[in-house]
């Protein structure tokens, strides 16, 4: 029987648990933006910050409802940077996690339109349950 610590961080080693916590502490505006609408169960369901998830860590994960939400710098939009997200988004997938992505600017620049697409996607999950 797998431990709870197991199913919600997927095996995650410690370093990736102390690469997540110095993320923690160095988290980008976009990503303060993002949590102070996320955190204290404001969408109805529990998300954590920089949550590591095997040998990756999500920028928000709810575990609740296998959802990752990412927010993207410009890195992302480098060929190299896209091709590693595609096989971290793929590895994610096989444990029926789902991701979804926005970037600093749409959170910052918008963040009640990031809020619509985030709920969008938890009436989605839900829908399937």
């Amino acid at each position: 029987m797998r431990t709870v610590e197991y199913t919600m961080f997927y095996g995650a080693k410690a370093n990736t648990f102390q690469a997540a916590k110095t993320l923690r502490n160095n988290e980008t505006e976009a990503e303060k933006c993002l949590w102070e609408r996320l955190n204290k169960k404001q969408l109805g369901y529990k998300f954590r910050r920089q949550h590591p998830i095997k040998i990756f860590i999500a920028d928000f994960y709810c575990h609740q409802l296998k959802l990752v939400i990412e927010v993207d710098g410009g890195i992302h939009l480098l060929p190299e940077q896209r091709e590693y997200d595609i096989g971290r988004e793929e590895e994610m997938e096989q444990f029926d996690i789902r991701i979804i992505r926005f970037t600093n600017k749409e959170v910052l620049g918008n963040i009640e339109k990031v809020i619509e697409g985030i709920k969008a996607s938890i009436t989605a999950i839900e829908a399937t349950r």
